[in-house]
This record gives C-alpha cells, sequence and structure tokens, in this order.
C-alpha cells in the first residue's frame, strides 16, 4: 500500500512538474522572440519564420538555466493540490510519513538533474553555437557588420606558445577563418621562460585538422630579414571546436567538452577558472534539482485547516529567488577569485537542500 501510495504521489509531483515546464517554456519562448524581433527583426528580409526558428535554437539555454524553478513550481502545485484535497491528510492519517512520499520526488529530481547535464547540456550548447552562426550570418553586412574585431587567440604545450592576433573572424559550418593575421612564435628556454622565435603575418587563416593553413605569409625571425611566401602550414593544439570555444561564455560550452577547453586553456598559459567553475556548476546540478524537490514539500504539507497554507507556499516561491540569487553571488564571487570555486559551485545547492530539510524536520517530526 504505502509503495502504490509513493507512486501516486511522484506521478502527481512529475505531472506538476510537467506543467510547469510548458508554462516556463512557452513564456520563455514569448519573451526571446520578442527580443530577437526588436534586434533582427530590423531586417526587412528577416521573415517571422526565421525570427523563430532563432527562438527554437536560442531558448533551450535559457529554459536550462531556469530549470530548478520548474522543479519548485511544479512540486509546489502537486502538493498543494493533494493538500486542498485531503489527500495528505488521509495519508497521515494512515501512518504514513512525509519522508516516503517526498524522498521518491527528491530522488527523481536527482536522475533527471543527470540526465540534464549528460544529455541535454550538450544539445543545449550544440543548439546555442547554431543560433550564433545563424545570427551572424543573417545580421551579416547590416550597418557595416557586427562581425567581432580584434580577435585574439592563444595555443600552446610544453615547449611552444603562440599568440594568434587577427582583425576578423569568420566560422563557417564550423571552420574557423581569421583574416589580416599575426601569429607571435615564443619557445620556452631551459628555465621554461618563453622567449620569441618569430613572427607571422598573414592575410587569412583557416584552421585545418592540426594545422593553421596561411595564405599570403610574411615571416620574420629575431635578427633576420622577412621571408615572403604564398602559402605556409604551421601546427596547431587547437580544433574548430576548440577554437570556436575560445569566442564562447563558459556556459555555452557543453558538459563533455569542458574538461578538454580546461586543459587546453590552462596548457595555453591562460586561467580556466570559468571553465572550472561552470564545470563544477553543472556537478551540483542534480543536488539543486533534488533541493528544490524537497523545498517544494517543506513548504506545501501545512494542513489547510490550519490556515496559512497559501502564504506559506508563497514564501516558499520567494525562498527560490533568493536561492537562484545567491547561485549568481556565488558564481560571481568564484569568478572573482574571492572564494573558492568548489564552494561556489555548491554553496546554493547544499544550502537550498539543508533549508528544506530543517524545515521539513520541524514540520513532521516537531
Amino acid at each position: 500500500m504505502n509503495s502504490r501510495l509513493e507512486r501516486y504521489v511522484l506521478a502527481r509531483n512529475l505531472a506538476g512538474v510537467g506543467v510547469a515546464l510548458v508554462m516556463i517554456s512557452s513564456l520563455i519562448l514569448l519573451v526571446q522572440f520578442v527580443d530577437l524581433s526588436r534586434t533582427i527583426g530590423v531586417r526587412t528580409d528577416v521573415s517571422a519564420a526565421d525570427i523563430f526558428g532563432l527562438t527554437l535554437l536560442k531558448s533551450p539555454s535559457v529554459i536550462q538555466i531556469l530549470l530548478p524553478f520548474v522543479f519548485l513550481f511544479g512540486g509546489i502545485s502537486a502538493y498543494v493540490g493533494l493538500n486542498r484535497r485531503s489527500e495528505l491528510v488521509a495519508m497521515r492519517a494512515a501512518g504514513v510519513s512525509a519522508w516516503r512520499f517526498i524522498m521518491p520526488s527528491a530522488t527523481a529530481a536527482f536522475f533527471i538533474g543527470v540526465i540534464a547535464v549528460l544529455a541535454i547540456n550538450p544539445v543545449s550548447a550544440a543548439l546555442s553555437a547554431r543560433f550564433e552562426a545563424d545570427r551572424a550570418k543573417i545580421m551579416a553586412n547590416y550597418l557595416g557588420s557586427d562581425v567581432p574585431k580584434d580577435v585574439w587567440l592563444r595555443q600552446g604545450d610544453e615547449r611552444t606558445q603562440m599568440v594568434i592576433h587577427a582583425k576578423a573572424r569568420d566560422t563557417v559550418q564550423g571552420e574557423v577563418r581569421l583574416r589580416d593575421v599575426s601569429l607571435f612564435v615564443y619557445q620556452k628556454n631551459r628555465f621554461g621562460q618563453p622567449e620569441f622565435k618569430r613572427r607571422l603575418e598573414a592575410a587569412e587563416a583557416v584552421l585545418r585538422p592540426g594545422f593553421w593553413q596561411l595564405k599570403d605569409v610574411r615571416e620574420a625571425t629575431a635578427g633576420e630579414s622577412s621571408v615572403q611566401s604564398d602559402s605556409l602550414s604551421i601546427r596547431s593544439t587547437l580544433d574548430s571546436e576548440a577554437a570556436v570555444e575560445r569566442f564562447a561564455s563558459p556556459d555555452a560550452i557543453a558538459f563533455w567538452r569542458l574538461p578538454g577547453a580546461i586543459k587546453q586553456t590552462e596548457d595555453s598559459g591562460f586561467s580556466a577558472s570559468g571553465y572550472r567553475l561552470r564545470f563544477q556548476q553543472l556537478l551540483s546540478t542534480p543536488l539543486m534539482f533534488a533541493a528544490m524537490a524537497v523545498l517544494a514539500a517543506a513548504f506545501s504539507l501545512r494542513l489547510v485547516r490550519l490556515g496559512g497554507l497559501a502564504g506559506l507556499a508563497g514564501a516558499g516561491v520567494a525562498l527560490g529567488f533568493v536561492v537562484f540569487f545567491f547561485n549568481q553571488l556565488s558564481g560571481a564571487l568564484g569568478r572573482a577569485d574571492i572564494i573558492p570555486l568548489f564552494a561556489a559551485a555548491w554553496a546554493p545547492a547544499a544550502v537550498a537542500l539543508l533549508s528544506g530539510l530543517t524545515l521539513l524536520c520541524y514540520t513532521e517530526d516537531g
């Protein structure tokens, strides 16, 4: 009997989460469509279908950020509905502890979080990259060009470091092309300090698998005259996807590629704290989903006859927003190296979970 009740409450909870997901997704789609209409719709040759297509590409990344609210709002809706129909009263009268039907919901939220990190996040990152490429293509040559200028890249390994500067870049079907390129090549001495070796100027550089293909090249070595050549290949430790990731924020990189991005960034001599923070935040996502499921129950189990259920549920929603802003604040402090990255990523989820468990202990066990 108890297992049947647990499955029933879990089914109601998942139904509430599904409804909340549809409502939040619909709102995000509407807001993104209006926003893109204001920015991209200024082009007279852009149709509503084009804008809607871009909206579908961009919205999943925004929805992923707000998924914790889906579990909070969906859980509160489910438990308040059970409470108003006196089903929770009947369960408690039968001797069923609230912990029996809360834990399955929290466990389900945890595993959905695992799926979101391992499967949904890579898809969302790929769609976000496609959105940037399609948006750049639509807005090309409009009021000049919105192609980023003064592109800087850095690559390297244990022996060689290379700084790449370009006036403009294009990314077409994943292929990176740089124009008006300057490459500064350094080699580490026996003390581990970089020493300048040569400089290359090229009209264009195309990133091929394992090397940069340079066109119209002029090469200058320290203390020697320059040498002109039509084309030249130079080894690269970047692939096209890794190079594109250098232009993107850590949030736009898929979970599976973050460890590689961290290693390549550190090998190139840059700080990878932003990538490390994002990686830890994704690892903490399942715990955050479970914490929101517990919070939803903690603020919704008060008996209707005691009054104040609506106010308590509203307080749960308000606490969810507090957790969201606390998560953003922790991330900002972590990126600024004010607090450890591990604490910045895991503290919001841990605080939310402990708050929900504390309130449940007080409500359920007195």
